[in-house]
């Protein structure tokens, strides 16, 4: 397993949101950069990066940010996946010409499901699109969680159980910047229904958490307020986790 420590994005700016209410954000005096920078000397292997204005606008912001958190942690190694703000094949290709490892997709995915599949057929895509599942009481929320969809988050995993998905990022909404804990036995069931890899977010805030996390069958678990109100160190969560470093995600 993985730790992913999280990035969001607003204007320029490293933020976190409570539950995803853009009217409670907390702003950390972080350069982006230097905080990938941070993860990366750190040892961690990957690094999740979400546009927060793009996932609510549809359009991607922060471009030229992300691209130089690419190149600075590029000498170790690092992988970068973004989402927010992705709603064609020409944002997905500026993202990874600029050096993102994957790409996620949300509300453009599953409100153009058709095209969404059309994309599977494209031998660039094939193990660089991440479906980002977002659930509030288990219906998937997109458009930044402002819009909600009568689909369930385990209905759409299932769905694409054997599509060509390099992972799921499934949160549950209701814990997402609490750390009260992630929502372990959703996080199961979402594993147990398909054959994509799925990465865990929201909830955690202590290694406790990671612990419950590590024994599911899942790649990797995001982390972030609790890495930036120093419950714990990202050295520890990479301890807690990734148990054997030299294994590296699916």
């Amino acid at each position: 397993m993985h730790v992913f420590p999280a990035i969001d994005l607003r204007d320029g700016q490293v933020v976190r949101l409570t539950q995803g209410d853009y009217d409670r954000q907390t702003t950390y005096d972080a350069d982006p950069v230097s905080q990938a920078l941070h993860f990366a000397k750190a040892g961690a292997s990957w690094l999740h990066v979400v546009d927060l204005e793009g996932a609510r606008t549809g359009e991607l912001r922060h471009l030229e940010v992300i691209g130089r958190m690419c190149e600075a942690v590029q000498p170790f190694g690092m992988k970068i996946e973004v989402g927010g703000g992705v709603r064609d094949e020409g944002v997905i290709d500026k993202l990874l010409g600029v050096g993102v490892f994957r790409v996620i997709l949300g509300t453009a995915a599953l409100e153009n499901w058709s095209w969404f599949e059309g994309l599977m057929g494209n031998p660039t895509y094939r193990g660089r699109l991440v479906l980002g599942l977002d659930a509030r009481k288990g219906k998937v929320a997109v458009s930044g969680w402002e819009k909600q969809m009568e689909a369930t988050a385990l209905e759409i995993a299932q769905r694409v159980s054997d599509w060509p998905l390099a992972a799921i990022v499934y949160t549950d909404i209701a814990v997402d910047g609490m750390m009260t804990g992630p929502n372990v036995e959703q996080t199961r069931e979402m594993a147990q229904a398909t054959h994509t890899p799925i990465v865990a977010s929201g909830g955690v805030g202590t290694l406790a958490h990671l612990e419950a996390l590590r024994d599911l069958p899942i790649q990797g678990a995001i982390v972030g307020r609790a890495l930036y109100e120093q419950a714990f160190t990202i050295e520890e969560a990479i301890a807690v986790l990734e148990v054997d470093k030299g294994a590296d995600a699916k």
